[in-house]
């Protein structure tokens, strides 16, 4: 018979980005709640941008993440570029994709073999598994490194890039730079395909999500810096529509908001983005994908490592077709002069869909600004998947239960400090 009442907590979550809580209590049997407390205080940059020259929001955004600042400074540049009507000279974006295609890079080996490598080959943490896996851990390292080289040759620098600005770059590189860089790409291409075809042989636990999926789509490429918003029930807008089916929401154990589409739970992120985007994929990243087990959709987010690392093969991939077809722009940025107006951008970050809109007045200063991350837009789903696990788990101790559950949370990669933006504040008083 199940215990009368059972409580998991974890007052600080291991092995993700930023301050989070697990609580769960288990009544009778049946899952009562289950929360993701993110505690981290907010950091309300949307305040911050009020008052602030139409220039300032790509710099200024790109400090809230240390892992993926770039998806911050492309989605404030789309939608000031979208407000004042600048369109990109296509060398310029192409250089744009290139520097995202880094991050990609970064940002997923981070993940993939510091935070939830140690998970599926069973080690406590990342220490134990270079020990234990020094060859591998050393690839993983490699394969970051190559990512963060195209942020430093293209940004200026791997954390908080200072290169980007409104209308392209302040500079732009040589194409005997990027063309060195080349075979460091390729040498990691060749360790990635491996890699994955090395974890494609785990037995992950079975799981499958029933929620609506939400991507950038941006055929025929796979969406990347820019496109449409796309849902896996067939809705396709513009950034601009955004705010006309995503609603945010406060919840009282949450610093970050949480999200629905049209009122109903979804996922962004990696699962999401091969689901809707698969068929966009290069040829290699595709056969990849055959090659480990992937159909043309995953919906597993314990799965979810493979999906990276075939993103992973991806940027890799298109990074070399990038600079093959690099010649160094005859600017390095195009003017972009203030309107007034709002602006609506999104781009997929590593973790998914990131959203900006900012409102301008006609001296160029931002009136408002909303920004939407992508945790806090999956704080909901990942909430109602540990209620899944939970509750499909009963039978494990409280230890082994709680394992499971910091495992199911890391599946997401949550970059919890991204998250912690607003924060509803009521003061009373006599």
């Amino acid at each position: 018979m199940p215990a009368e009442r059972r409580t998991l907590t974890v007052d600080s979550l291991a092995r993700v980005e930023g301050e989070g809580a697990l609580h769960i209590v288990v009544h009778e049997g049946a899952v009562e709640s289950a929360e993701l407390r993110i505690y981290e205080p907010p950091r309300f940059f949307e305040a911050l941008l009020r008052g602030r020259a139409f220039t300032e929001p790509p710099d200024i955004t790109s400090r809230i993440c240390g892992i993926c600042p770039v998806a911050y400074q492309v989605s404030a540049c789309n939608a000031l570029e979208q407000v004042c009507e600048a369109e990109l000279d296509p060398p310029l974006r192409a250089l744009r994709r290139l520097l995202y295609c880094g991050e990609w890079i970064a940002s997923h080996c981070l993940h993939i073999f510091l935070l939830h490598l140690p998970d599926i080959l069973g080690f406590p943490d990342a220490v134990a598994l270079a020990q234990a896996e020094r060859a591998l851990v050393e690839q993983g390292l490699a394969l970051k490194k190559a990512g963060n080289a195209l942020l430093e040759l293209i940004g200026g620098r791997a954390i908080h890039p200072v290169n980007v600005k409104l209308g392209g770059f302040y500079s732009t590189p040589e194409p005997r730079a990027l063309t060195e860089l080349a075979e460091q790409l390729r040498r990691g291409l060749d360790d990635a395909v491996q890699i994955a075809r090395r974890m494609a042989r785990f037995d992950f636990p079975s799981a499958e999500l029933g929620c609506d999926f939400v991507a950038v789509t941006d055929a025929p490429h796979y969406a990347i810096e820019t496109g449409e918003v796309r849902t896996s029930g067939g809705q396709t807008f513009p950034a601009a529509g955004f705010a006309e089916h995503i609603t945010e929401q406060q919840v009282r154990h949450s610093t970050a908001l949480h999200a629905t589409l049209d009122g109903r739970q979804y996922l962004t992120g990696p699962l999401a983005r091969y689901t809707l985007n698969s068929a966009q994929l290069s040829p290699i990243a595709r056969e990849l994908a055959a090659d480990i087990g992937l159909d043309s959709s995953c919906r597993n987010p314990f799965r979810s490592i493979l999906v990276r690392l075939v993103e992973v093969v991806y940027a890799l991939d298109e990074a070399l077709r990038l600079i093959a077809d690099y010649r160094r722009p005859p600017r390095a940025a195009v003017p972009v002069r203030s309107r007034p107006g709002t602006g609506h951008g999104v781009s997929e970050a590593p973790r998914g869909l990131l959203y900006h809109r900012y409102e301008l007045d006609t001296e160029g200063i931002v009136r408002t600004a909303t920004i939407v991350p992508p945790t806090s837009q999956n704080q909901s789903m990942m909430e109602e998947d540990l209620r899944r696990v939970v509750g499909a788990n009963l039978h494990l101790s409280d230890a082994e239960l709680t394992t499971l559950c910091e495992t199911t949370i890391r599946n997401y990669d949550p970059c919890i400090s991204c998250s912690a933006h607003f924060l509803a504040l009521e003061v009373t008083g006599r």
